[in-house]
This record gives C-alpha cells, sequence and structure tokens, in this order.
C-alpha cells in the first residue's frame, strides 16, 4: 500500500502516547495540559524549559534561535496563545545523557518555575543499545520529579539519519521511554514514525534533512522542523484530551536519581594547597558549551603543586562537572584506595573550551561512607576545572576530608 500523506498523519497519530487512565496511581496537582491551556489563553506569563542535548539546542540548524524544533515550538505557542507572556528557557547542552540532567534540574528547569517542560534524550541515552539501567533511572528520575512538582511534560523521540534508512537498526530505548511515558501520562513527540514516513513516501530525502553531512545526527532546518511537527502534535492532543500527568505509585526503575546532589566544590569548605575559586569560562566551541550558563562558578587546581583533593562520599553514583579547555591537565582517581583511574578534561577541547562530565564511581554500597581521592596530575600552565561533586543515591552526601 502507498504512504500517502493522510496515511502519514494516522502514523503520527497514532504513535502519540496519550493516555488519560489514572489505575492505580495519583494525579500531580497541576500536572495537567488542560490546566496550561486555560492559563495561555487567559495571557499570563509562563515560563516554558526544553531540557534535552544538542538536537534541542538546534546543532546544525542554519540559526538555532530561529530554525531548531525548540525555536519553531516555542513560535507555535505564540501564536496559538497571542495574549501570553511566554519566557522560554533553552536547557540543552550537546552529547549529555539524562544522568547529568538528573543532576541539572533543580538549577537548570525547576528553578524556572515552569509551567510546561519538553524532555529530549532519547538519542542522547543511547536509542540502539540494550538500554543502561542507569540512564533508565536517571530518564524516569527526571519525569518523577517534574509530574511530582505539578509540571505537565511533553516527551519528545528524535531521529537520527540512521533511522529513516531501508536498513534502519532497531531502537530497543524507544519501547522503555515509551512506557516511561504511559506510566506517568506524557505525550509522546514520535518524530522518527513521521521522518521515516516522509521519506519513505518520497515527499522528502534522507539527504535532504540531514543536508550537512558528514553529520548525520544533526538536521538541518527540514528536519528540525519535522522534529517540532511530530511535537507538536503531541502537545496538542494533549491538550485536546485533557491529559493530566500522574505519579504512579511504584518507579518502573530504580529510584537512584530521585535523591540527588550538586555539591559546588566553593561550598565544600576548605580547599587543598593549589586549590582556588575562580569563574566559569563565557566563551566554548559551541554556545550549548559556554560553561557561564550552566555553572555559577569553578574551582580550579593549578600546576604541579596542586595537592590532592579527598572527598567522604555517602551513595550510589559520583559524577565531576566541570570544564575542559585547551589548558586541561590529567587527573586521577583512587576509590577507597584502589587502583587509580586517569581522566583528560581537555581530550574533547583541543579546540576550545568544553563541558567536562565524567562519573568517577557508580555501584558504590549507599549504606557505607566512600574515600575518593581526586590527584591532578598538572604541568607547569595546567588546570583542572571542577564546577560540582554530583551524587545520586540516598543518602546523597558529600564533604571534604579533612586536610
Amino acid at each position: 500500500m502507498p504512504v500517502t500523506p493522510f496515511l502519514i498523519r494516522v502514523l503520527m497519530w497514532g504513535v502519540l502516547t496519550c493516555s488519560v487512565v489514572m489505575s492505580m496511581s495519583r494525579a500531580a496537582e497541576s500536572a495537567d495540559f488542560a490546566s496550561f491551556d486555560r492559563r495561555a489563553e487567559a495571557g499570563e506569563t509562563l515560563s516554558v524549559v526544553f531540557l534535552g542535548g544538542s538536537l534541542t539546542w538546534g546543532a546544525q540548524a542554519t540559526d538555532p534561535m530561529l530554525t531548531s524544533y525548540r525555536a519553531l515550538t516555542a513560535r507555535r505557542l505564540e501564536a496559538r496563545y497571542p495574549r501570553a507572556r511566554f519566557r522560554f528557557w533553552d536547557a540543552a547542552i550537546g552529547g549529555t545523557t539524562s544522568q547529568l540532567g538528573a543532576f541539572r534540574l533543580e538549577r537548570d528547569v525547576l528553578a524556572r518555575e515552569p509551567a510546561l517542560v519538553f524532555l529530549d534524550f532519547t538519542v542522547n541515552d543511547d536509542p540502539f543499545s540494550a538500554p543502561n539501567a542507569d540512564r533508565l533511572a536517571s530518564y524516569e528520575g527526571i519525569v518523577r520529579r517534574l509530574v511530582t512538582a505539578g509540571v505537565p511534560v511533553v516527551q519528545a523521540i528524535f531521529a537520527v539519519k540512521q533511522d529513516v534508512m531501508p536498513d534502519a537498526k532497531p531502537r530497543p530505548l524507544d519501547a522503555q521511554h515509551t512506557a516511561i511515558a504511559r506510566a506517568y501520562g506524557l505525550p509522546t513527540g514520535d518524530a522518527v514514525a513521521l521522518m521515516r514516513a516522509t521519506v519513505w513516501a518520497g515527499e522528502v530525502t534522507a539527504e535532504e534533512l540531514w543536508d550537512c553531512p558528514p553529520d548525520v545526527t544533526h538536521p538541518g532546518d527540514k528536519g528540525y522542523a519535522l522534529y517540532a511537527e511530530a511535537v507538536w502534535a503531541a502537545y496538542e492532543e494533549a491538550v485536546t484530551a485533557n491529559l493530566v500527568c500522574r505519579v504512579p505509585e511504584e518507579m518502573l526503575h530504580a529510584d537512584t536519581y530521585l535523591t540527588v546532589t550538586r555539591a559546588r566544590l566553593s561550598e565544600l569548605g576548605a580547599l587543598p594547597t593549589g586549590w582556588s575559586m575562580g569563574k566559569p569560562h563565557r566563551n566554548a566551541v559551541a554556545f550549548d558549551f559556554v560553561m557561564s550558563r550552566w555553572a555559577d562558578d569553578m574551582t580550579i587546581a593549578r600546576g604541579p603543586d596542586a595537592a590532592p583533593l579527598t572527598l567522604k562520599v555517602r551513595g550510589k553514583n559520583v559524577l565531576l562537572f566541570g570544564n575542559g579547555t585547551p589548558l586541561s591537565g590529567r587527573y586521577a582517581v583512587r576509590v577507597n584506595g584502589g587502583d587509580p583511574t586517569i581522566y583528560e578534561p581537555g581530550r574533547h577541547a583541543k579546540g576550545g573550551n568544553f563541558r567536562h562530565v565524567q562519573f568517577i564511581a557508580q555501584d558504590l554500597a549507599a549504606d557505607r561512607e566512600h574515600l575518593i581521592e581526586i590527584t591532578p596530575l598538572l604541568a607547569e600552565g595546567q588546570e583542572l576545572r571542577i564546577e560540582s561533586v554530583c551524587i545520586a543515591g540516598a543518602p546523597a552526601t558529600v564533604e571534604i576530608a579533612g586536610l
């Protein structure tokens, strides 16, 4: 049967996750789309946050402020609600997963008091491999915390070029994210289904959608327009169906990321020799990597005399969030006196400043204290820039061990 434009629309609407059945769950107060719709129609001031990676930022769009899916969705909201006063917030950092997203949720999303959130991490959490259990936990943790806070969420599932080719690989993560969306009552904008149908109908080619080779991940403007179409259809269906997001009694995945701490090193107390306070860089290789947008300060170790920093941690997973630069040197991490692991923040920053996101411990026993030693391995003129120590898993505590 030929794929017609009508069938494309049917396919797209068919993949929207818009169940309104409450079944063994409790409704989260005001996490409903009808309420957002009413408030926007009434002309209220409303914050809308876009959380995700580079596909949310709009890498390879001719102008991410105008032609990304994020910008196009914002324009659709403004057109639909001309009386509303919207504040749109970009909370997207390229190349990062929902694990970092869970640590960023308070500062970069909830602090904006959002009335609506668009969520994109399916590509960055790796749709093609066997789903990673910890990333499923962090993704669900984000959803649960948002809905618990009364925020309606639109889930976005985006395509890469491989997804529209005849030999498209399976994407097992999509089913897991869709299951989370169903459990929490989220609408899902499935751009994979829409873009496949559009390409296979001969309306556009894959090369026209991903028009900046060799990049086969980030589309051009035509691709972002289809992302926006899929997400907007999900939003409109949610409003029409009076969809209310909900918090199920039981989580589908581990509750690791329901208890998280993002502790700025600058606030943990006295620092070792060679460490001092500094400012985040205001430039980077890409705008979504400008660390002054994502960090309030930096704690910086400089030169060969920088002493080790020892942390006392309780929790399951420990991540460092900081800044890689062309001046970055290496550092070693020992957990509970074990063998050192060497990390190189500047590995991706040869051409300019970059974000540094590194798990340094995972699957720790959360019921006891762990010692983590961070040893700078710096030559003269080199540096190590860390903004925060991020811990997931109750009790999620950290302090600097006595000097």
